[in-house]
């Protein structure tokens, strides 16, 4: 019971914070210290379960399985591998963070503190139902009830467009989600013909289905997990909602759900439909490739401080469904650690930007100049999550980085040749934005930018912390992440390609056959 624990409990706290008294400063401070709260005991649970994960053994484990829907053949079954356990810990990590630094956000009213604690409490229940689920009927009406959180978060505590950035938002993940459940009640006649119908990964996996038909399947799933990833051309929801979220509500958006749409590649694309992934990888493989090079040349032009940062995403979303499908066991396990580590990165960048901006009253990156006379703590935190974000060696995205691209090398030395071309503009958005708004002298009107509180530092440290740490030392994932990284890659069929020894096969090194 330990995973529908860990579901439940932000769940329940988020009933709690909304049925606490609202109104005056007293309570609105009683619902953050409570959400907060709340949090660390989720985290606790996490830390729990991965304690009980036998890394060695791989495969799902701490699995439940209850009838959900029986004239449907829907269940109740969830469950972790490596991969699924990565994001859960992601994301009970990451969301304290955010319920911390959200603490001084500005709130439409008084009485919306607790709501907005709560919405926050609910989003993290739900992705970590969508991380856990091995069915894939409970999977959906998760992935389907994310939503609805992040919808009132940006549309009733955004910015001045949150009602047109709120409705885009729901609209192109609605009609991704149409097609995924079209794409499922396929999978329910195709079950249905073969037997017993069921939505159960384990006997999902061991459906035979025709190629037209898998192919079909897959282009519904799929186009649905590029929607939330998002994977160009299907990314234009993502600038507007993060320029019009706060910084909380962006950091849940691009660090933890849309890792949904790559986590979903992963555990229903490849593992349900093996051949129509590979059918399907050229395709893929260009469109990732396109993602990387357009999202970090748009990231290179913007003013916008906070759009800059969501193409950035963009670009490093490429990076990681380019790992996906080139399917080898080191590009996949580096496109899951990518996944954590871009989490983490972002949620840095998003947040320290986000403090920029309530300072100064201004997103446009013209305003800042030689801010880092007046607030060196908030310049040094922007500098490492910065050079995180561009994968500089030594810091954790690099490590991941690296790994998506020796197994592009494998498998296409042109595709991971133009990928390279990223890790460079990457250099001059961030290099750049970082100069403009932090050297220099001091812009007019930007003096009454103050540095960090000690609130803020608390806040920003453990990712900072996480991103040092790993960045040196990434074993510890790595080793959660592997097994589940090779039974994907066996899955597949396609296997890792041979070395390059330069001796013919079947000879010795002699030239013996």
């Amino acid at each position: 019971m330990m995973l529908s624990l860990l579901i439940a409990t932000p769940i329940l706290g988020a009933l709690l914070v909304t049925a606490m008294p609202r109104g005056t400063e007293a309570a609105q401070r009683n619902a953050k210290y409570t959400a907060f709260a709340v949090t660390l005991v989720t985290l606790g649970l996490s830390l729990a379960v991965l304690a009980r994960y036998d890394t060695d053994a791989g495969g799902y484990q701490l699995t439940e399985q209850h009838e959900w829907i029986g004239p449907l053949g829907a269940f109740y079954s969830v469950g972790l591998n490596g991969i699924g356990l990565t994001l859960v810990l992601l994301t009970t990590v990451l969301v304290p963070i955010v319920v911390l630094a959200s603490f001084g956000d500005k709130l439409p009213t008084r009485r919306s503190a607790n709501s907005y604690f709560a919405w926050m409490l609910v989003l993290e229940g739900l992705a970590l139902g969508v991380f856990m689920a091995t069915d894939v009927f409970l999977f959906y009406v998760l992935f389907e009830a994310t939503l609805v959180p992040i919808y009132f978060l940006i549309g009733s505590y955004g910015g001045p467009q949150r009602s047109y950035a709120a409705v885009k938002f729901l609209i192109y993940n609605l009609v991704g989600g149409l097609l995924m459940l079209a794409a499922i009640v396929g999978l329910y006649v195709v079950s249905s013909r073969a037997g017993e119908a069921s939505f159960l990964l384990s006997d999902l996996q061991n459906l035979e289905i025709d190629g037209t038909t898998e192919r079909l399947l897959f282009v519904g799933f799929f186009i649905a997990f590029a929607i939330k990833a998002p994977l160009w051309p299907f990314h234009t929801w993502l600038p507007d909602a993060a320029a019009s979220a706060t910084p909380g509500t962006s950091v849940l958006m691009v660090s933890v759900i849309d890792k949904v749409g790559t986590f979903g590649m992963i555990r229903w694309c490849l593992e349900i439909f093996p051949g129509a992934s590979e059918w399907a990888s050229p395709v893929v493989l260009v469109l990732a490739v396109i993602s990387i090079v357009y999202g970090a040349l748009l990231a290179v032009g913007q003013d916008d401080i906070r759009r800059l940062v969501a193409y950035t995403s963009v670009s490093h979303f490429g990076f990681i469904i380019l790992g996906i499908f080139v399917f080898t066991t080191t590009s996949t396990a580096g496109s899951v650690l990518y996944m954590f580590n871009h989490g983490l990165s972002t949620a840095a960048l998003f947040l320290v930007t986000g403090i920029m901006v309530a300072r100064r009253g201004s997103a446009s990156i013209a305003d800042f100049g030689g801010v880092q006379k007046i607030a060196p703590v908030m310049s040094g935190v922007l500098l490492i999550a910065g050079l995180s974000s561009l994968s500089l060696p030594g810091l954790a995205p690099f490590v991941s980085e690296f790994m998506v691209l020796v197994g592009t090398f494998t498998r296409s030395i042109p595709l991971a040749v133009v990928a390279t071309l990223g890790m460079v503009l990457a250099a001059l958005y961030i290099l750049i934005m970082y100069q403009r708004t932090m050297t220099g002298p001091l812009a007019a009107g930007a003096e009454g930018v103050t540095d960090l509180t000690t609130r803020e530092v608390a806040a920003l440290t453990p990712t900072l912390v996480l991103i040092i740490g790993l960045g040196f030392f990434p074993q510890p994932v790595l080793d959660v992440i592997n097994p589940a990284a090779r039974d994907v890659v066996t899955t597949v069929g396609v296997g890792d390609p041979p070395p390059e020894t330069g001796i013919p096969l079947g000879s010795d090194e002699g030239g013996n056959e």
